[in-house]
């Protein structure tokens, strides 16, 4: 628009009034005025589209499809060009890149012409051309003639250099041309000196409708129409109520031309304009490179996809606070029922705002919104389809928007297109059967529409005689239908007008009237609505639809609705055919999840037989969107029924059903009873997957082995579920992905994993119910037993934001455990699960899933399968060469031996004696087993129970044990490791020999972001890459093998690297090498002590410190062989900390450690240590580091310690309090076991505590202290004070050995029994190799000391006929350099030996026993002494145990070079069959490789069945057998203070009070104790010791304690009763008085084993016979020599004759001291003690361990010097006639085994006493 137009359409539009024009002007859609020659000129004037509307009538081209009607001249040498593009002019007037134009190009030199020609136009005063030009020329012009009359000229000679508008006024009387064949119209011209860069154009030619073309001028005039009809351009009138109808009338559409029913704003307004033009906040037509860039535009239009391309957008160019923009659309006649609306909209920026579409009816004030739009929608283009359904009114859409003065953004609109809102057109006539024809509007409709509540036909004629029984529209309420009553739903549907309140879901209007004035049904989602709860909606009762005598061709009626379900929530709407009074019925329709923001319509045919009624039933979703209406309810055809459904018959008549009868049976109790007659089966064999019944029924109420769930069978799966559970609980239920709302497809899958589609069918756990955190258990029912490989394999789906927990557990009884895990988002994809079970019995499994946060996240399994799980079946074949025969029968794959897995059954396959031919075999239970940790890497690998530390991640348990307290070996990714971060392990040195050597693991890498898992062999500082994992290996334990050899000694490594996620660990877990992988010998690798300096000690000996030496054997056996500490001071010993750790040592696999450290105030630590009792002592504790967790473990260890004694007692003192928190546990580990010795966890008291445990009896074992962090980042409880007591082993006692079948040396030292007769002398007397006949006389023994065509026959022993060469014996090496020169035995004998000069390498030689051995596991040990010293290319040496059927178990291998000596060898035999026992040796890599054999031996356990042991030693009935030292003592001794037995047995665990309640008291006098059965004693027999009530309740409750002779002991006393407080007159002991009692007579049997009785000053006293004392002479007197050891069962009189004899010895004995003594001063008797026992150093007690010092008193008998005594020390009672023994017994010292850093004594202090 030009300014001078622009300036005279705001003085128009200043100086109109309002709604009218000057009478040039032209009246726009919104009011204003533009001149009448800016009309139709393709420029937009009105700014509403309006002046551009109606062009039917102007002959005009834009040149877009060509040239229209105008012609170019031939006679000029140029032309017009046709184009988008001229040089220095890339758009046409509308700043379009992509418009076309004309333009005129100069020619270098030459003139160029070019001319434009219209056609003929008859005389007019009122014909007007306009035009755009462009003059890019300063040597050009432009011209418009007429007959060659120029009539318009472009005077300038200037370039304009831009678009300029023209308007030309042709006035002739008579015909004219703008020109003919010789005159141009619209000349254009270039002169020859233009440059070629000059262009002249035009655009948009205009001629208004006064100009009139000869060929119209002959037609016949146009008629005039009626002004209530429209005018056609063919001069056809038609009823204003066709305008504007969607459906064109005229021929060319003249009718529709103002209303468009598709625009896309390229070529204007199409009948849009603002309402509210001028206020500053606009609705205008642009494109994206005419709007400003602060107001961020859409880069591209949506119609063309260009930055050119037109839409309407909001201009805001005012700070009004309240602007508002509106756009109004054309007004529309009418709409058909299937009319929509669909748009594009862009609504961006940070305050955009809310956008609102309604419907506008001509004569109704209120309007209807139909859509909204709130804030941002983000910078694209978003589609919305509106359903304006049928409007039988005029009416408008308008787009409000409102700005409150913050807009800021774009709104946009673009592509408007309304569909299917034409009406039926008139026709002749219709097919009757089908169709009815309109009774006005003559159109055709289908029979289906007739009476549906819609107006089809234009002019209701279809809904004219219907029934109003047949129809509902809601506007008058609830019409023939009714809401359940009778409890069938939990809530009622709700009658409404316009929106739903809640947002974005439901409709906005209803289907009738199609405004905010109609009514409809809805269900409310929202609160107090649940999940599933459900609205039901009952019809009236109908007709059947057959009838007899009725047309049969009439079967059915129809049912008619109209649903609306929208929402993200949406969930379910049901329509049902029932015939009764209750429940559903038949299901005749359903639809799931959001439909869209539309009214749906719905056609049901309905049949049935009886009378019938439908149920419309609508399902609450799992939020709040998921509102579901429903509207216009018709029948057609149905026939109304007067009466009521009948009731259920809920009944069930008694002679239908006959009673279960019981098949008869003769299956014993135990035993289920099969189907088929006469079959049983234990009960252990129902439920384990194998049909033992031959009809399957013993299978039949048990899971299924393999499950898809297809058909909602869920296959034995139970979902545990409660009555009291409420109906919306989170719980497993059968689903398909067919039942999916929309957007559960997010957090649920949409098809099952069995089929891959929606119609399958899986077990789900919907979120949409319970809360935060329920759990729902999916379980088997008992599973009686498994086998060996059962392996659980289910595939799962977790999806969603919130998703909670899916658990694997194992059920046995109450106990529950879990074996498998994963939470959170995992991806909207099934993922394979798997959980090895293995051999299990009585168990069940339960699927147990957790809800998240919210309704985002269900948790669904499909495909579950127990694969391999039927247990095996015991063979009736013998066991093959390749199998392994199991000590119950079964037989197994020998490459399933030793594998952690239980296949046998009876764990015989994994027994640790079976496995020792498994090098490097590691279960990581304890620690890393011959695993260690490299220093080269960057952090380590850690030992775990359970769960990993980061949250997530890692497996619920290990793979060994499959629970939780098994532990594995894991990488922790997380802080403070970073990716890339590496930690290695590296296994034992395994030898180049090894041969079919493979390496199994299991591995557990689990989650997207998880790192590297390496495996490497590594030989001679170079690595070899065998195995790389990468990323997610899926979330269970699986197994890898991998094949090693090298061409030398090698390790393997693993090597784990951080991944780029923090939360995903790399785990290990049950290492095996397979028995071909062979140690190398290495004595670097197994000895890291620097060798003593030459000549300072012997060949196998250490230097002490002190210059003295000591063997390996000597150290750790708590006995100071150096003197000086040196032999014990690493092995873990006694201990104050205050000089180092005492060899205590660290784990390299725990989470955190045991830190030496001193007392902080202000730590968690405690503020003092217990030796110095201050801030600088030293003392252990557990450190608290930033990322620790609760469950944490840290050890510290001693080392292996050899033996000890009966009395060994480690004592140490902990504190555990509120602030240094954590668990301590003392655990014992020897080579087959591992338990817990003391436990300690809890707040203790600020303070130190002490604890004393014995270590009684052990033999290689290992002390460890384990220390549990509480909570997360804590720890702080420490130790202190460690000391062992009395642990150096006892020869003075033989019979405290640690195991009954020691042997006993003659000096007195127990040695284990198969060390005896071995060919090496252990007892430092050589006692053990003493009397070997029988040993050596045993089959396969031999010294081979014979001529060598007599060994074979002489040791038994047999040559393998199938091997390579044979074993031969010598007395010396046939190879120089090689082999032995002498024989091992004594003397100048032979060996047995293999001459590896002339094999090749790798040829094997065997020799087997011809005997066969018994079966035995860990008893039988094989001695023998072997050569093997020349080449380092030296072979192997093997020990195999061969079964029965051949099959060959490893059990000892050796390679390498062992050294220029013989070497012993002792190796436990084991088979669960009886076995022979093979020696093999393989030829090394030249000939200096032989090997050789001496000296065989067997223990005699291996040639007898069972357990080799002395029988069971047992006591006589009134002795006492003690724990440890296998002793008997009088069962009178036990707990009478005194230490009888030699491990102090005899005094522990007793008891301070005797068991028991007392009977009443109410019949006897004062002074005497009432019995049960009412007799009255005297009291002084209370608490005696000494039952005297018929059932000894005198001796209920009495204090247990150990007084003289005439003391009394007494239950409200603290002590005994002296002697001299006894009738005193003064009653002491109550409530009894029996201090007082029996003053003056002696009780009836008051002395007792022939004591008599006097009465004395202080009562009664008994003079005792021989052998008897105490107060009645009722305790067994101890003889002065130590006690006797137990005897066997089966002891001979011979036995009771000798045991006689030596009483007798020792009564004369006895009698000749008694003599000697009465010539001496009275001296105590004290009793002979074998072992002194003290009491340690207890500031509790204020007293402390000292050696006693004697002084010889009065006639030279020694006494205890008391001055010398601090306390009463502890305890300890003594005979009731040896008062001074308790003086002695408490100030004695305990020993020390050697120096002791806590109290700084040296041994020899402790051996003083003489």
């Amino acid at each position: 628009m030009t300014l001078l137009a622009l300036v005279w359409l705001l003085l128009a539009f200043s100086l109109a009034p309002a709604g009218a024009c000057l009478s040039q002007g032209f009246s726009c859609y919104q009011g204003s005025c533009v001149p009448e020659d800016s009309v139709c000129d393709f420029t937009d004037n009105c700014e509403d589209g309006s002046d551009e509307a109606d062009c039917s009538r102007y002959k005009r081209c834009d040149f877009e499809e060509g040239f229209c009607d105008l012609d170019q001249s031939s006679e000029t040498l140029s032309g017009w060009t046709r184009t988008t593009d001229a040089p220095g002019l890339k758009q046409d007037h509308t700043n379009s890149t992509s418009a076309h134009f004309l333009s005129l190009l100069s020619v270098t030199g030459n003139r160029t012409t070019a001319d434009l020609i219209s056609p003929v136009f008859l005389p007019s005063h009122t014909c007007q051309m306009s035009f755009y030009y462009y003059v890019g020329a300063q040597h050009g012009e432009l011209q418009v003639l007429v007959q060659s009359t120029e009539v318009w000229k472009h005077a300038s000679q200037t370039q304009t250099e831009m678009w300029q508008r023209t308007v030309i006024t042709f006035s002739s009387n008579h015909t004219f041309q703008v020109s003919d064949i010789q005159n141009v119209v619209i000349r254009g011209q270039l002169s020859g000196d233009s440059e070629a860069s000059e262009v002249l154009a035009m655009d948009d030619l205009s001629f208004n409708p006064g100009c009139v073309t000869v060929l119209e001028s002959s037609a016949p005039p146009p008629p005039v129409c009626p002004p209530s009809l429209f005018a056609c351009g063919s001069g056809e009138c038609i009823n204003e109520s066709k305008v504007c109808d969607f459906t064109p009338h005229c021929p060319q559409g003249e009718d529709e031309a103002n209303c468009p029913a598709e625009c896309d704003f390229e070529s204007g307004y199409c009948g849009w304009y603002e309402l509210t033009f001028g206020d500053g906040f606009d609705w205008v037509r642009g494109c994206s490179v005419e709007i400003p860039p602060d107001y961020h535009p859409p880069p591209l239009d949506h119609s063309t996809n260009s930055t050119k391309g037109h839409y309407m957008y909001i201009l805001k160019n005012s700070s009004s606070l309240y602007s508002r923009a509106v756009l109004r659309g054309p007004w529309f006649k009418q709409s058909g029922s299937g009319c929509t609306m669909s748009f594009w909209h862009y609504n961006s920026g940070l305050s955009v705002g809310a956008a609102d579409m309604y419907l506008r009816m001509d004569g109704v004030e209120n309007r209807t919104v139909i859509w909204r739009t709130l804030y941002d929608q983000g910078t694209r283009w978003n589609q919305v389809t509106v359903q304006l359904g049928r409007i039988t009114q005029p009416f408008q859409i308008a787009l409000a928007k409102i700005s409150l003065g913050v807009f800021d953004g774009v709104s946009g609109l673009d592509d408007i297109s309304f569909k299917n809102c034409s009406m039926p057109p008139a026709v002749a006539e219709c097919p009757t059967h089908t169709h009815f024809h309109c009774v006005r509007t003559k159109a055709c409709v289908e029979h289906l529409q007739l009476c549906d509540l819609v107006d089809d036909c234009g002019d209701e004629s279809d809904e004219e005689g219907c029934s109003p029984e047949l129809q509902c529209n809601f506007e008058h309420g609830l019409c023939s239908w009714k809401q359940e009553q009778r409890g069938g739903d939990v809530f009622d549907w709700t009658r409404i007008q316009g929106p739903t309140p809640t947002m974005d879901t439901g409709p906005w209007k209803d289907h009738t009237l199609g405004n905010l004035f109609g009514h409809y049904l809805y269900i409310e989602s929202s609160a107090p609505q649940e999940f599933k709860d459900t609205a039901v909606l009952l019809s009236r009762v109908f007709q059947p639809t057959h009838q007899r005598g009725n047309d049969a061709s009439r079967s059915h009626c129809v049912f008619r609705f109209h649903y609306h379900m929208f929402g993200s929530h949406v969930f379910c709407l049901a329509v049902y055919l029932r015939t009764t009074t209750s429940g559903r019925g038949h299901m005749l329709w359903v639809r799931y999840g959001t439909q869209g923001n539309l009214w749906h319509r719905k056609t049901l045919y309905l049949t049935s037989a009886r009378p019938f009624q439908i149920v419309i039933e609508g399902t609450v979703g799992d939020d709040f969107n998921g509102d579901i209406a429903i509207d216009d309810l018709s029948f057609l055809d149905c026939d109304p029924y007067d009466g009521e459904l009948p009731t259920s018959n809920t009944t069930t008549p008694a002679v239908t059903t006959p009673a279960p009868t019981v098949q008869p049976h003769s299956c014993p109790d135990g035993e289920f009873v099969c189907g088929t007659q006469g079959e049983c089966v234990a009960n252990s064999k129902v439920c384990d997957f194998r049909r033992d019944c031959s009809d399957g029924s013993d299978e039949e109420n048990c899971v299924k082995e393999r499950c898809d769930f297809e058909g909602g069978d869920t296959c034995g799966w139970n979902s545990v579920v409660s009555s009291l559970v409420p109906i919306h609980s989170f719980r497993w239920s059968p689903d398909q992905g067919e039942s999916i709302h929309d957007g559960e497809q997010y957090h649920r899958p949409i098809n099952d994993h069995t089929l891959g589609g929606p119609e399958g069918w899986y077990m789900c756990s919907d979120s949409s119910n319970g809360g935060y955190g329920q759990a729902t258990d999916l379980q088997t029912p008992a599973i009686s037993s498994t086998g060996p490989q059962c392996t659980l394999v289910f595939w799962y789906h977790m999806s969603g934001f919130t998703v909670g927990s899916l658990q694997v557990l194992l059920k046995d009884g109450n106990v529950t455990h879990e074996v498998w895990s994963q939470s959170g988002n995992q991806g909207n994809k099934w993922r394979r699960g798997e959980v090895f079970l293995g051999l299990s019995n009585s168990f069940q499994v339960v699927f147990r899933a957790k809800r998240g946060i919210s309704y985002m996240g269900d948790v669904v399994i499909d495909d579950v399968s127990f694969l391999h799980c039927s247990p095996a079946l015991p063979s009736d074949q013998p066991c093959t060469p390749e199998q392994y025969a199991c000590a119950n029968g079964h037989c197994i794959p020998q490459d399933n031996l030793c594998d952690f897995i239980n296949h046998c059954g009876d764990n015989s396959d994994e027994d640790t004696h079976i496995c020792r031919g498994f090098s490097g075999r590691c279960s990581f239970e304890f620690d890393l087993c011959s695993w260690h940790q490299c220093r080269q890497d960057d952090f380590d690998w850690l030992i775990k129970a359970g769960r990993t530390p980061t949250f997530g991640t890692g497996p619920s348990s290990d793979h060994t044990l499959r629970d939780p307290s098994g532990h594995y070996l894991y990488l922790e990714s997380s802080f403070p490791q970073a990716v890339g971060d590496a930690a290695r392990i590296s296994g034992p040195l395994l030898s180049r020999r090894s041969s079919q050597c493979k390496m199994r693991f299991y591995i557990h890498m689990s989650g997207d972001g998880i790192g590297t898992l390496s495996v490497f062999s590594k030989s001679e500082g170079r690595l070899h890459l065998l195995l790389n994992l990468t990323g997610d290996q899926g979330n269970y334990w699986q197994m890898r093998e991998i094949s090693l050899s090298h061409e030398k000694d090698f390790q393997v490594i693993f090597e784990g690297k951080v991944g780029r996620s923090p939360n995903r660990d790399i785990c290990l877990d049950d290492i095996t090498f397979s028995p071909g992988c062979l140690l190398a010998f290495s004595a670097k690798m197994e000895d890291n002590t620097p060798p003593p300096p030459a000549g300072s000690c012997p060949s196998g000996s250490l230097p002490c410190e002190n210059g003295r030496c000591f063997t390996p054997g000597q150290s750790c056996d708590f006995t100071d062989d150096c003197g000086d500490g040196t032999d014990e001071k690493d092995c873990g010993t006694s201990c104050s900390f205050e000089n180092g750790r005492c060899g205590w040592m660290s784990s390299l696999a725990d989470n955190f450690d045991w830190t030496l450290g001193t007392g902080s105030v202000k730590s968690i630590r405690p503020p003092y240590d217990h030796t110095l009792a201050d801030e600088s002592g030293h003392f252990f504790y557990l450190e608290a580091t930033p990322v620790g967790l609760k469950g944490d473990k840290a050890h510290i260890r001693s080392s292996a310690w050899k033996e000890s004694s009966a009395i060994c007692k480690l004592s140490f003192w902990y504190y555990i309090s509120h602030v240094a928190s954590g668990t301590i546990r003392l655990l014992i580990k020897t080579e087959s076991n591992l338990w817990e010795a003391w436990s300690k966890t809890g707040h203790q008291g600020n303070k130190w505590n002490r604890a004393e445990i014995p270590l009684r009896n052990l033999r290689n074992f290992e002390v460890i202290f384990e220390g549990i962090r509480s909570s997360d980042v804590s720890g702080g409880a420490a130790l202190d004070d460690l000391e062992f007591k009395d642990c150096a082993p006892n020869v003075v006692e033989p019979h405290s050995c640690p195991a009954v079948t020691d042997f006993v040396c003659r000096s007195g030292h127990c040695m284990e029994s198969h060390l005896v007769c071995d060919n090496k002398a252990d007892c430092a007397d050589e006692s053990d190799e003493m009397d070997c006949e029988d040993i050596v006389d045993l089959p396969g023994a031999c010294n081979f000391n014979m001529d060598e065509n007599q060994w074979e026959d002489t040791c038994q022993l047999s040559q393998d006929a199938d091997d390579d060469f044979d074993w031969r014996i010598g007395y010396r090496s046939e190879t120089s350099g090689a082999g032995p020169q002498t024989d091992h035995s004594p003397g100048h004998g032979n060996f047995l030996y293999i001459l590896s000069a002339t094999q090749r390498e790798g040829d094997v030689a065997t020799v087997t026993t011809r005997s066969s051995f018994p079966a035995s596991i860990g008893r039988c040990h094989l001695r023998f002494w072997f050569y093997m010293h020349g080449s380092d290319r030296m072979g192997t040496l093997k020990v195999y145990t061969v079964g029965p059927s051949g099959t060959s178990l490893l059990m000892w291998a050796a390679t390498g070079n062992h050294g220029k000596q013989w070497t012993y060898a002792n190796v436990i035999l084991s088979n669960p069959r009886p076995f022979r026992v093979t020696f093999q040796a393989e030829a090394g890599g030249d000939m200096w490789t032989d090997i050789a054999l001496d000296d065989i031996s067997y223990t005699a356990e291996c040639v007898v069945e069972g357990l080799v042991t002395p029988q069971p030693l047992t006591c006589d009935v009134d002795q006492y057998q003690c724990m440890y030292s296998y002793q008997c003592i009088p069962e009178s001794w036990r707990c009478d203070g005194e230490l009888d037995c030699a491990d102090q047995s005899d005094e522990e665990f007793c008891p301070t009070m005797a068991p028991g309640t007392l009977p009443p008291q109410d019949r006897c006098a004062i002074g005497h104790f009432q019995c049960l059965n009412d007799t009255c004693l005297p009291s002084i027999l209370r608490c005696d010791g000494v039952p005297d009530c018929p059932d000894g309740e005198d001796e209920n409750s009495c204090p247990l304690l150990q007084c003289e002779l005439g003391e009394l002991v007494c239950e409200s006393w603290r002590g005994c009763i002296p002697l001299q407080e006894r009738c005193d007159g003064s009653a002491d002991c109550l409530p009894f008085h029996s201090d007082e009692s029996s003053c003056h007579d002696c009780p009836p049997l008051y002395c007792l084993d022939h004591g008599s009785c006097l009465v004395e000053n202080h009562g009664p006293v008994c003079m005792c016979y021989p052998g008897w004392t105490g107060n009645r002479c009722n305790v067994k007197e101890k003889p002065s020599l130590s006690t006797s050891t137990p005897k066997p069962e089966d002891t001979q009189l011979v036995s009771v004759y000798v045991g006689i004899a030596i009483g007798l010895l020792l009564l004369v004995a006895g009698v000749a001291v008694c003599t000697l003594a009465l010539y001496k001063e009275k001296c105590y008797f004290v009793k002979p003690n074998p072992m002194d026992y003290g009491v340690m150093e207890d500031p509790a007690f204020g007293c402390r361990a000292e050696v006693p010092r004697q002084h010889d008193g009065p006639g030279g008998c020694p006494r205890v010097d008391p001055s010398r005594s601090d306390g009463p020390g502890l305890s300890i009672s003594v005979y009731p006639w040896r008062r001074e023994v308790e003086q002695v017994s408490a100030s004695k010292d305990a020993k020390l085994s050697f120096t002791n850093p806590l109290y700084n004594f040296s041994p020899q202090a402790n051996s003083s006493e003489a």
